[in-house]
């Protein structure tokens, strides 16, 4: 009978090679580009496309004038924010709105870029009440300060919990994918 050794080798992790799947937009999606440019022709943005989304990257300081524009724009009419989430890319933390228009039956995205060392967003909460717990669990989860948003008391993690979990450079203890 053999014994296992002590110490096995431990295994070198290969980040796989994910394709980007191709842009696919409808003909609603590839409409409300054009409307997009026209409704924000005064701010400074960047029209794009994600899979099937239509994404509009602006600066932090726009993120409420323009999510109000889409909410009450009568060519948008976003009364509905399906979700806020933030991606840690080290270098920077992307916020994303994503916002649809319950009556005009359109999505698209408001992408913002902030610094992880000065990770300021203004609030939307004051355009959607539904962003309450969507920005707290961003600042939960990656330190994004959403200034102006009235409770940004712990959602996820207990009071007085230290770091930001959601962040890549937050120590998970040694801890290994298999």
């Amino acid at each position: 009978m053999t014994t296992p050794p002590n110490n096995p080798p431990r295994r070198v992790r290969h980040e796989p090679e994910v394709p980007e799947a191709p842009v696919a937009l409808s003909s609603v999606s590839e409409a409300l580009s054009g409307i997009l440019g026209e409704v924000y022709a005064d701010f400074d943005i960047e029209i794009g496309a994600k899979v099937d989304e239509v994404t509009l990257t602006v600066k932090p300081k726009d993120v409420p004038a323009v999510c109000k524009l889409a909410k009450e724009d009568p060519r948008l009419l976003c009364n509905y924010l399906r979700s806020l989430s933030v991606v840690d890319y080290v270098e920077k933390l992307e916020v994303s709105y994503h916002l649809l228009s319950l009556t005009k039956r359109h999505k698209f995205v408001v992408k913002t870029d902030v610094s992880p060392d000065e990770p300021y967003v203004p609030s939307v909460y004051p355009v959607w009440r539904g962003a309450d717990w969507f920005e707290r669990e961003g600042h939960d989860l990656f330190g994004v300060i959403f200034e102006g948003h009235p409770n940004l008391t712990p959602l996820l993690l207990y009071e007085g919990f230290e770091g930001h979990p959601g962040l890549k450079s937050f120590p998970f203890h040694d801890y290994e994918e298999w």
